[in-house]
């Protein structure tokens, strides 16, 4: 596994010559995925249109940084390598660092790729480099995370406000509208945690459900654990945990065991461990969705573009929360506890990259 994550955050991956023909007339981006309602303008169809094989890059805000980040890499990977018409895959790990990411854009621009799909770092960190590779005549596919500039082509966003909102509907109804709650955020100043965390306070509005600890864990499951940890040591009477975040949510879990205490309603996301938690503890909980195939969708995107077809300037990405009668059926007792859903991957990915060791 480290081998091949590395492979992938070197930089380079080149695509073999088999797979799967360019779409059909309707776009389909990811399942799940809509244009955005309202204001909404269409890229016009032939502006990017350029003739195969194609060069795509990715500026990628951190591979490394959590194990869902690692398989947005692998699932763009795989949509490339499925895509005949694409002849190189340039992968750029930024690191979660600002500068880093403006170097990579613009070593993408040097390179004179056909398309760029950007993860930003930060609302603001890439604009000025998105801007300059439009002006190149290089589309530029933004998701996982909102930019404050509209110089891209288009975006792809799961709604990190509806994410953050189902999580804490979820509690507001188990704690009938009152209560302490404990929130766990991820990285931040990452638009993704901002536009989450604005979400749970939509949800808490007008509640008396209140807030009484408030920590950044990064969505790491070390991190997030000693925090917990602390929390629970400083005060284990909390009526509900809102975690941005699976891997977060799998470490207050445990921390839960550690000190045999009752988990309180917690809320996880789409990630095989955490299934595999809920399924056995049975504490209650809801599975927002955020699958890491958005990495999949960006090169869709790109590849539409650049076939000449139209695309909007907006998608969303609003999924329902999953219960568990779902998430029974999406969990692989057979693969690790770092394997996300929904997954794009064929099963001999998930095999070699989750399988149980």
């Amino acid at each position: 596994m480290r081998r091949i994550i590395q492979s992938i955050a070197a930089a380079v991956i080149a695509t073999t010559m088999w797979g799967a023909p360019s779409f059909a007339d309707e776009v389909s981006l990811l399942d799940g995925v809509t244009a955005r309602a309202g204001d909404n303008p269409a890229v016009e169809a032939g502006k990017f249109k350029k003739d195969p094989p194609w060069v795509i890059g990715m500026s990628h805000f951190g591979v490394n940084a959590n194990t869902w980040t690692v398989q947005v890499a692998h699932e763009a990977e795989a949509a490339a390598v499925n895509d005949k018409h694409i002849a190189k895959f340039i992968l750029l790990d930024a690191g979660f660092d600002q500068k880093k990411q403006v170097a990579d854009i613009e070593d993408l621009i040097a390179q004179k790729v056909d398309a760029i799909i950007v993860q930003p770092v930060t609302s603001t960190s890439a604009d000025a480099s998105i801007a300059k590779a439009v002006a190149a005549g290089i589309p530029v596919i933004v998701h996982t995370g909102r930019i404050e500039s509209d110089a891209f082509t288009t975006e792809i966003q799961g709604g990190a406000e509806h994410f953050g909102k189902v999580m804490g509907d979820f509690l507001v109804k188990e704690l009938g509208g009152k209560g302490n709650i404990w929130v766990l955020r991820g990285l931040a100043g990452h638009p993704e945690d901002t536009n989450r965390y604005n979400g749970l306070l939509q949800a808490l509005k007008g509640t008396d459900v209140k807030i009484i600890a408030e920590e950044h864990g990064d969505w790491q499951y070390d991190k997030a654990k000693k925090l917990c940890e602390t929390l629970y040591l400083n005060n284990p009477e909390v009526d509900g945990i809102w975690s941005s975040g699976a891997d977060m949510t799998r470490a207050c879990v445990d921390v839960f065991k550690q000190f045999g205490a009752k988990i309180p309603p917690i809320t996880g996301e789409g990630n095989n461990g955490f299934f595999g938690q809920w399924i056995a503890d049975g504490f209650k909980s809801i599975s927002a969705e955020y699958s890491p195939a958005q990495g999949a969708a960006g090169i869709r995107a790109a590849v539409a573009l650049l076939e000449g077809k139209e695309l909007k300037k907006h998608y969303e990405y609003n999924p329902p929360g999953w219960d568990i009668e779902k998430v029974k059926k999406y969990y692989r007792d057979d693969l690790s506890a770092n394997v996300w859903w929904p997954s794009e991957l064929p099963e001999d990915k998930l095999k070699e990259f989750y399988a149980k060791k």
